[in-house]
């Protein structure tokens, strides 16, 4: 969806709000009482809905990522347009502008909220198959040192690794015999440290079944065939980069532009938020203007703070 298709769908709070019931009502309604998916009515006047069993009531936001907010819906629903309109994102700054918002601190807290939501839908999704894996570093800061307090030289920003695992099946053409790879969902993850113990864990929390898993000669890896069923290293260089590994690297490199060319200081804190961002799109790259429809999906499902 574009933005003039937008203004024409939704030229009112009130359609939005319809918009965002029927979404609701699809992807079911958590009753904060009964702590479960439960049946609830819609009472058209009131704008609620009622569980029908304990008879609680919630309104169109309850359990979603606008939960507790007082921007209208037409806010929010703008927000996931523009945050879903490029590949390289918004910054808050320029989503401030466009959406004609006083504070930049209300941007903010909305901008981390949807992308925290893009996180947990693709926490649904595990890795399976071939899988290449590798781990780069990011460039970030303190919280207190992104309010114009950085310190220039040593110390001033820190490294902080992120694991990068990709998809990735070989295919061959049956009539050339050349081979290429297909790539298929991606995960990212910020780690604390590049061990044998986070690797293996985070290959063990975002991977399923027989697991085929490629990775380059790091001692990290060194306990791997404990939670794979087949672990093939190769060493590091160009056969690694252009073949074994071709789509982590790919990834990785564009992370490094997306986020340094649009965001320049990301804080540790947040860096997170803004790695589910970007695998949200990334896994999603070829949805178009659908992209919209899934980050309405995504926030409307039930959410945890």
């Amino acid at each position: 969806m574009n933005l003039i298709e937008f203004t024409g769908h939704f030229p009112d709070e009130e359609s939005c709000e319809q918009y965002i019931k029927k979404y609701r009502e699809k992807s079911g309604i958590r009753c904060k009482n009964c702590e479960k998916i439960t049946r609830h009515y819609w009472f058209a006047n009131g704008r609620f809905f009622e569980c029908s069993s304990c008879r609680r009531r919630s309104s169109l936001k309850s359990g979603t990522v606008m939960e507790n907010s007082k921007l209208p819906l037409r806010i929010w629903l703008l927000a996931m347009l523009f945050m879903s309109a490029t590949k390289k994102g918004f910054s808050c700054l320029e989503l401030q502008r466009q959406l004609g918002l006083s504070r930049y601190e209300t941007t903010f807290r909305l901008m981390h909220r949807i992308r925290s939501a893009m996180g947990q839908r693709d926490e649904l999704y595990i890795l399976s198959d071939m899988i290449e894996y590798d781990e780069c570093y990011m460039e970030t800061v303190q919280e207190n040192q992104i309010l114009g307090q950085l310190k220039r030289g040593k110390g001033s920003q820190k490294q902080t690794a992120v694991a990068v695992a990709a998809e990735s099946v070989p295919l061959e053409d049956l009539d050339s015999g050349q081979k290429t790879k297909r790539c298929g969902y991606f995960k990212m993850r910020v780690m604390d440290k590049v061990d044998c113990e986070s690797v293996n864990a985070f290959i063990r929390a975002n991977t399923g079944g027989d697991v085929v898993l490629f990775t380059d000669k790091n001692t990290a890896y060194s306990k791997i065939e404990e939670v794979v069923a087949t672990h093939l290293a190769v060493p590091s260089g160009k056969e690694s980069v252009n073949d074994t590994l071709k789509w982590v690297h790919k990834a990785i490199s564009n992370l490094k532009r997306t986020l340094l060319g649009v965001y320049h200081m990301i804080t540790y804190k947040y860096l997170q938020n803004y790695l589910n961002e970007f695998v949200y799109r990334l896994n999603r790259r070829y949805f178009g203007k659908g992209l919209f429809e899934r980050l309405v999906i995504a926030g409307t499902y039930p959410y945890v703070q």
